[in-house]
């Protein structure tokens, strides 16, 4: 729609002009054309309405555009999980879904608008010349000027928005960890300290937008210069053609609306500046989208899915002081549970992210009912895993929103037998709209968030279930009733659960141990508690007390 008004408006605009000079002939020659001025005020009317319509359709496309956009990358970053957070920080990544998109959905109507521009100029130097030949040759002179000083600012001006970019989203990143840590930074008294440390680029982002209002100032003082000294020198020269009887008064009008025509697609200061602008942050956004997707095409569906063991073949994940795991072996069997258990830096939680390909091994290959994640569907792969985590993210609008994330279609029975199981259904009823509680109105405790996560993961049911670190935060008591329901309701399904308490090792099957990036011991927990060095991981005084 755009398109076709802006294809509207240059053509009511160039045949402006010429409706003009034959109403102003025939005016002055003492013979009114009434249909030529009826012709004139039509062309004044539909360049109006095309404009509006213009301004309309440049907005609803925009607005549909920028939704799209923001929708791949989304799609994109969320796909990508814990990959996109370690290549940018989460505050970048913000700023460019933000900021970063209108810019390069609203070139499209911009780029639109100039190359219609353009056209209308072409149009009007031929209009131009068949006027006077001499008119277009002046009109000319002044042109190879213009397009200089243009691709000098589109240049430098690409350089300073991409710098601009790149330092706003260096504040976000940094505004966005401080209010992650604002309770430590209260507590150390460091509160002014980062301050200052949030707006270090501060000064950097001021001297590039000034720099930047400095260019475009250049840029418009030397088009606004030189267009008013073509327009001027080509009036001159019809002008004289008046004179010499080359040209009517009206054509004299004509010859000048024409070279406003042609001289307005140079004269667009804030398009290039658009344009400009939407080139840097088309850059910003490219470098997101072509983070490679570690779920690939879709592949294989689980032979077994009822039979879902989970083999770790020689695994290696490095991390920045040495191998985290290092060539690690572990078979979880099918339908049993593995405790993960070691000491802080072991791996776990690594483990854990790589049972159901939230992270990549270095070297090795994670198999799940003997097909290796790589060549897994990913829409299989997200069917056949559940998950709950120390800390579960409130998505989901409401409570029961949270727990069917994953599983839209679940019933309320369900939802509310999944929370029972959990011990979370007793506080969810006291909230003030119950499982309708609005998320943002929630206020609750570490172990009350974590029976959230552990009923959302117990309502996906799905052959393999991962407990990373998911009860850590419940109290003795209700620890032992979740952990009483998790036994029974995870019975016969594969679970991998990573341990900090002796009690929660010693309801699985097996236990594996990790101890310098590999598995030390794979045993029950009563046979592993004999070994003292195991007994230290808990810092236990004894089997029956935490067991």
């Amino acid at each position: 729609m755009s398109v076709v008004a802006a294809i509207a408006g240059a053509l009511t605009a160039t045949a402006l002009p010429g409706a003009l000079a034959r109403v102003v002939d025939t005016t002055l020659a003492g013979d009114p054309d009434h249909k030529a001025l009826g012709w004139l005020l039509a062309l004044v009317l539909s360049d109006a309405a095309a404009a509006l319509l213009g301004t309309v359709a440049a907005a609803t496309a925009g607005a549909a555009a920028t939704v799209a956009v923001r929708r791949r990358l989304i799609d994109h970053l969320l796909t990508l999980g814990l990959a996109g957070p370690r290549a940018h920080p989460a505050g970048d990544i913000a700023t460019r879904v933000t900021s970063g998109v209108p810019p390069v959905t609203g070139a499209l109507a911009t780029a639109v608008t100039a190359f219609v521009s353009l056209g209308t100029a072409a149009v009007a130097v031929v209009l131009l010349a068949r006027l006077d030949w001499r008119l277009t040759a002046t009109l000319l002179l002044t042109v190879p000027a213009v397009l200089v000083l243009m691709r000098l600012f589109m240049h430098r001006a690409g350089d300073l928005f991409a710098a601009y970019q790149r330092l706003q989203s260096g504040i976000a990143a940094r505004l966005l960890d401080a209010l992650a840590g604002a309770r430590s930074i209260r507590a150390g008294g460091t509160i002014e300290r980062d301050i200052e440390r949030v707006l270090t680029p501060l000064p950097q982002l001021s001297d590039t937008g000034h720099a930047l209002w400095r260019l475009q100032r250049g840029a418009a003082y030397g088009v606004g210069l030189l267009l008013p000294i073509g327009q001027l020198a080509v009036l001159t020269v019809a002008g004289f053609g008046v004179t010499a009887g080359r040209l009517t008064p009206g054509e004299l009008l004509a010859a000048g609306g024409y070279t406003m025509l042609a001289l307005q697609s140079f004269s667009q200061v804030d398009t290039v500046i658009g344009l400009a602008h939407a080139r840097a942050a088309a850059n910003r956004l490219r470098e997101l989208l072509s983070l490679p997707d570690p779920l690939g095409q879709p592949g294989t569906l689980l032979p077994r899915p009822t039979e879902a063991g989970l083999t770790f073949e020689q695994v290696t994940v490095d991390g920045s002081t040495g191998p985290v795991l290092d060539k690690l072996d572990l078979t979880v069997p099918a339908g049993m549970s593995v405790a993960v258990v070691g000491r802080s830096g072991a791996g776990k939680s690594t483990l854990a992210q790589l049972a159901g390909r939230l992270a990549e091994p270095d070297a090795g290959r994670v198999l799940l009912a003997g097909v290796d994640l790589r060549q897994l569907d990913p829409a299989a792969l997200r069917r056949s895993v559940a998950y709950a985590f120390e800390r579960p993210a409130l998505l989901g609008g409401t409570v029961g929103g949270l727990l069917r994330l994953g599983r839209p279609e679940a019933t309320t029975a369900e939802i509310e037998a999944a929370a029972r199981a959990a011990q979370a259904h007793r506080f969810i009823v006291r909230l003030p709209a119950g499982y309708d509680t609005a998320l943002s109105a929630v206020r609750l405790s570490g172990g009350e968030y974590q029976r959230l996560g552990l009923a959302r993961a117990l309502l996906h049911a799905c052959p393999l279930t991962v407990l990373d670190d998911a009860t850590s935060s419940l109290d003795t008591a209700t620890e032992v009733e979740v952990g009483r329901a998790l036994t029974r309701l995870l019975f016969g399904r594969t679970s991998l659960v990573v341990a900090h308490r002796a009690s929660t090792a010693a309801r699985a099957d097996l236990v594996a141990w990790l101890h310098a990036g590999q598995v030390r011991a794979l045993a029950p927990h009563a046979e592993l508690w004999t070994d003292p060095q195991y007994r230290a991981l808990f810092q236990a005084g004894s089997p029956t007390e935490d067991a």
